[in-house]
């Protein structure tokens, strides 16, 4: 893995920033999912003819990213804050969530630094600012200048270690 100064961009740190999100998002995604169909089906065999009928159905459609964002915020935070600065997605690609200053993260940096994640559009935003705005450190979306945090490689994707290097070929005499 080749060393970078931390004031270039690094597009293959944030792809897999954007991996470690998505598996994320499939762990967080199931339960959201869950609780948004028990409340519509509860909702609806409980006597929400009305509400459906009403016109009120379309609360519905606004209440599936508030539950998702919400999960989101708590799983990323708790999970940063408790299980080694990182995520189940950012462990398996070996990411990890610092303070700037190596020390680890504290919960409220954590919230404030995954804020964002409540609303799709608005992390999209951090991190597009993330990526273009010229700082020192290009590992940081906008919330992690905010929080003082940072993202770093702290082992290969994957969990796996480079192979080593074939022996030599055995001298000839």
């Amino acid at each position: 893995m080749a060393t970078r100064s931390s004031s270039e961009v690094d597009m293959g740190h944030w792809l897999y920033r954007l991996i470690a999100y998505i598996i994320d998002g499939i762990i967080i995604g199931i339960p959201a999912y869950v609780i948004y169909y028990f409340v519509i089906l509860s909702a609806f065999l409980g006597g929400g003819w009305l509400f459906w009928y009403g016109g009120a159905w379309w609360l519905f459609w606004l209440l599936l990213p508030l539950v998702f964002g919400i999960l989101d915020l708590l799983y990323f935070t708790i999970m940063e804050v408790s299980y080694g600065g990182a995520t189940i997605g950012k462990k398996v690609l070996g990411l990890q969530v610092q303070m700037v200053n190596g020390s680890k993260v504290t919960f409220d940096k954590s919230i404030l630094r995954n804020i964002t994640k409540i609303l799709g559009p608005i992390l999209l935003i951090d991190w597009i600012v993330g990526i273009a705005t010229p700082v020192p450190d290009k590992r940081q979306k906008y919330t992690d200048r905010m929080a003082g945090t940072t993202v770093v490689q702290v082992k290969q994707a994957f969990g796996a270690a480079a192979p080593p290097p074939p022996p030599p070929p055995p001298p000839t005499v």
